[in-house]
């Protein structure tokens, strides 16, 4: 079931705003990324509650990959409900102005690095099912991707929300999370100039 306007709380509904904004003015790389842009775009115009956790199922969230300085590794976190190793990232709150700062948000909170800026540029869109069952009412996620450089490799920390965090080289990512990491880190280098 799919909630009117006036049921949404006016941050999310200003949130799907900026997202349909980014969204139109992005310009995909290939055709698969095309088709997704189409394909959140359309779930925004479908769902006014597309931005919120207690929206729809399947609903739009933030990440980011962080690089080193010289973009030959990634920083990861070992995500403690998906098991695996993936960028930072989640849901977005009402206090987010928009959807790079909710990406720029998670990323700060998930990697320690309190200073942490991304590249304005989204990089990359997924859409993925969730199978863990700590997820919830949760089924699917509409990831909006955004990347970003940290300068120190040693300032970062493990958050509650992972179990681990580390450095891993691009071309030796953990072999369960390169299908989902290698294209982004792709589509990361080449906006962040690599």
């Amino acid at each position: 079931m799919t909630a009117s306007s006036t049921d949404v709380p006016a941050a999310y509904l200003a949130l799907r705003s900026d997202a349909e904004r980014v969204l139109q003015a992005w310009h995909a790389p290939d055709a698969q990324q095309e088709r997704l842009r189409g394909e959140l775009l359309a779930h925004c115009a479908q769902h006014p509650d597309a931005m919120w956790k207690q929206g729809p199922p399947a609903h739009l969230t933030a990440s980011a990959l962080v690089f080193n300085s010289s973009l030959d590794k990634v920083l990861l976190t070992l995500h403690a409900k998906a098991g695996m190793w993936l960028q930072f990232g989640g849901h977005f709150e009402p206090g987010d102005a928009s959807v790079l700062a909710a990406a720029t948000r998670e990323a700060r909170e998930e990697s320690g690095i309190a200073e942490l800026e991304l590249h304005p540029e989204l990089v990359h869109l997924d859409r993925h099912a969730l199978l863990a069952a700590g997820f919830g009412r949760c089924s699917e996620h509409l990831d909006l991707r955004y990347a970003g450089v940290a300068h120190d490799e040693q300032a970062y920390a493990v958050s509650e929300e992972s179990l681990d965090v580390a450095w891993w080289p691009v071309d030796g990512l953990p072999h369960a999370s390169a299908d989902e990491i290698g294209p982004l880190a792709d589509a990361a280098r080449r906006v962040l100039g690599a």
